[in-house]
């Protein structure tokens, strides 16, 4: 029996990354695919309340089908899981996502918290980033997200793993290798372009690069620079257990 994938992303179901994902995982999965209607990168793990769901369907030149809906990645996996599928998938695979999800970038990645979704919901996850915003390879980011999948269901793990995972963007005969890796702690020096709209008003974009920053060589940046495919376990317990009782010791004295 083929293995049932539930495929999203957060840069919109008309990426080109999450059509190389489809394309590859339909070679040995039956697929079901809830993605957003349009980008909705760096939306974290927002989910909607305030408005309604819209929930349409989407065909890709008759090579799938899929459900566009119009809130954030985390709301696509909620009601796939909840409402719009007839059965619990195996997987969640989120990507192929424009971009790496490292670092910091971690925490406001609409690709890892839809993963993350899934994982709460006790299914096996995976979050797929390709490291590039320009000249895009995901052929090979597709390959490993399918060998992985099938590595997973050949020797299943516990249900809410949650993997994260990043590939460099060269050829696949430069790729190195994969390594396990530490999530890095570089964040992003933030700048925002001041301008000026067509009727005087001020408006602000948005930019800025990673900082870098001294890391172990074991951590995700780190590897990836070195051409090697990066994959991270990831919890959501955020508990700091490392202080609890230095504060249990200040509590005490209040």
């Amino acid at each position: 029996m083929k293995p049932y994938i539930l495929v999203t992303n957060d840069d919109g179901i008309q990426a080109p990354g999450i059509h190389a994902l489809i394309m590859e995982l339909l070679k040995f999965a039956e697929i079901s695919v809830v993605a957003p209607l349009v980008e909705k990168s760096a939306v974290g793990h927002a989910i909607t309340l305030s408005d309604p769901l819209r929930v349409e369907k989407f065909n890709k030149n008759g090579l799938w089908e899929g459900l566009a809906v119009s809130g954030t990645p985390a709301d696509c996996v909620k009601i796939a899981l909840n409402a719009v599928l007839n059965r619990k998938p195996d997987f969640v695979v989120s990507g192929i996502n424009l971009g790496s999800n490292t670092g910091i970038n971690v925490i406001y990645s609409g690709t890892v918290s839809a993963a993350t979704e899934g994982a709460i919901s006790g299914i096996p996850s995976i979050a797929i980033s390709l490291t590039t915003y320009t000249h895009p390879k995901f052929e090979v980011a597709a390959k490993f997200a399918g060998k992985i999948v099938k590595n997973l269901i050949e020797n299943p793990i516990e249900s809410k793993t949650l993997l994260n995972i990043n590939v460099p963007n060269v050829s696949e005969e430069e790729i190195r290798g994969v390594r396990v890796a530490r999530q890095g702690m570089a964040n992003f020096a933030e700048e925002f372009d001041k301008r000026i709209d067509p009727k005087g008003r001020t408006y602000y974009w948005l930019t800025g690069s990673k900082n870098k920053i001294e890391e172990p060589d074991d951590v995700d940046d780190n590897l990836i620079k070195e051409n090697f495919i990066t994959v991270t376990p990831l919890q959501f317990n955020l508990t700091d257990f490392s202080k609890v009782k230095a504060i249990e010791e200040r509590i005490a004295k209040l």
